[in-house]
């Protein structure tokens, strides 16, 4: 049996639409127009937010006379309390002294609760240093904008050590002062 004239020419009309589209695609894809005379541009979101938007004036210039650099107002230090598992971190103003991070880094230990329990929380009873290795304590009316450091620690004045209490300084002093016998032994030999 053969197909009628009409279903042949049918299925003849649909391939080329078929061809037809497929041709519309490349043409579009290689940035040719797809039949319409009229080019339409696409418009496109805006992807990435224009930052200097707020110094800008209405002309859409930027105004840098207006723009002044943002002025710091807090410090966020860390004060690592000894025997403590991490450091204290202290949101403090920049006019605040030394004995003031003392005081404020005791209240903070305490109220999130750590561990170890602190003998005293008085600000007076502690002593604060650079790091865990440095020997001299920091004056307490000392400001903290220039003393040029984040990181802290800090360690009870009073470190019970043998029978007498010392400071964190003055211990590391004592151990040092300790005479060796085997060096009396040295200046024999020569």
């Amino acid at each position: 049996m053969m197909p009628s004239p009409r279903t042949h020419r049918r299925g003849n009309d649909e391939k080329n639409r078929k061809d037809m589209r497929l041709s519309e695609k490349s043409k579009s894809f290689h940035g040719q127009s797809s039949g319409s005379s009229k080019t339409e541009l696409l418009r496109r979101p805006k992807t990435v937010p224009d930052l200097l938007a707020g110094g800008r004036n209405s002309a859409g210039e930027s105004s840098s006379a207006n723009i002044r650099p943002m002025k710091l107002t807090k410090l966020l230090l860390n004060v690592t309390i000894q025997r403590s598992v991490g450091p204290v971190q202290v949101l403090i103003s920049l006019e605040s002294t030394v004995a003031d991070l003392i005081a404020a880094a005791l209240r903070q230990y305490t109220k999130e609760g750590r561990r170890p329990v602190l003998s005293s929380i008085n600000a007076g009873d502690y002593d604060l240093h650079y790091s865990q290795f440095s020997l001299e304590s920091l004056e307490r009316e000392e400001n903290l904008n220039a003393l040029g450091s984040r990181n802290f620690f800090m360690c009870p004045k009073n470190v019970a050590s043998t029978t007498s209490s010392l400071s964190c300084g003055k211990q590391a002093d004592t151990t040092t002062k300790i005479p060796l016998p085997w060096l009396k032994f040295m200046d024999f030999l020569l």
